[in-house]
């Protein structure tokens, strides 16, 4: 792709230079300058599977806004080949910034949505993710479309056994789900690679956004760690508080997300994902 040509074509402003940034998974990354003197961030993809990536993150962004307009970035521009960020400049996590981010991803799960899933077919990393809208139980929701099919997806990996200890889960999931919630505008993969600290402020970025459990982004959140958490979680709280035995429930919300490494890279990652399901059965 002509990332210049297709890039003013879309935005309708020349583009006086572009910075190649590396790639990831199956897309490139670039920082563009233009003629009316912004700088923009630029996703690039070539194949039609990775296409549908970007289209469904910039609906991901797009639905997160509604419900928190200054939360993630605005979508500049967007079509299935490529996906126009404001540039942010990134700067390091202060414990400031950490507490606005708990206050404010505590109000955008507040603005519930109508269903759980999302009106788009989903992604997470390069993986489809089923986005079945349900007006019932999270519990059986997320079993049926968060863990059965990567559970099977997974099973060379994991084994007979492995996969028995999965597929209790999936069993119980009515006794450990806890107690009824409403779907929660949720980003989906919130792990700390997917947070831009930028302007004394924290920007969710990269999201695999649906109508999920709120519990879902704080236990991704928990999994391999972000800055100033503590204070993050306390924020979370101070503006609405959890539901008792939270704390228990983290190694079910982790199972999708280690599902999903599993099955992207490779058998690294199955005493995690088996450890947290043991977990999840405990609790």
């Amino acid at each position: 792709m002509d990332v210049p040509a297709h890039l003013t074509h879309l935005t309708g402003t020349p583009i006086t230079r572009v910075d190649h940034l590396g790639h990831s998974h199956a897309w490139t990354l670039h920082r563009a300058h233009t003629a009316d003197g912004r700088t923009l961030f630029v996703k690039a993809v070539q194949n039609d599977t990775a296409s549908a990536v970007l289209t469904a993150e910039a609906a991901g962004l797009r639905w997160l806004a509604t419900g928190h307009p200054t939360l993630v970035p605005p979508v500049v521009a967007a079509d299935p080949h490529m996906l126009v960020l404001p540039w942010q400049p990134p700067e390091p996590a202060t414990p400031t910034a950490a507490e606005h981010l708990g206050h404010d991803l505590a109000t955008l799960h507040t603005a519930t949505p109508p269903t759980y899933g999302a009106p788009w077919d989903g992604y997470i990393a390069t993986l489809p993710l089923d986005n079945t809208p349900s007006t019932g139980d999270w519990g059986p929701w997320y079993a049926e479309y968060r863990l059965a099919p990567y559970v099977s997806a997974a099973a060379p990996e994991l084994g007979r056994d492995g996969t028995r200890l999965l597929d209790r889960v999936i069993d119980r999931i009515d006794h450990l789900a806890g107690p009824p919630e409403p779907p929660a505008r949720i980003h989906g993969d919130l792990w700390s690679g997917n947070i831009l600290w930028s302007t004394g402020r924290a920007l969710l970025i990269d999201p695999a956004a649906h109508g999920g459990h709120r519990e879902t982004d704080l236990a991704m959140l928990t999994l391999f760690g972000a800055p100033h958490l503590d204070r993050i979680l306390a924020a979370y709280q101070e503006t609405t508080p959890l539901s008792s035995g939270w704390r228990q429930r983290i190694p079910l919300h982790q199972l999708h997300p280690l599902l999903v490494h599993v099955i992207l890279f490779g058998g690294s990652y199955r005493g995690m994902l088996l450890a947290a399901a043991a977990s999840a059965l405990a609790g």
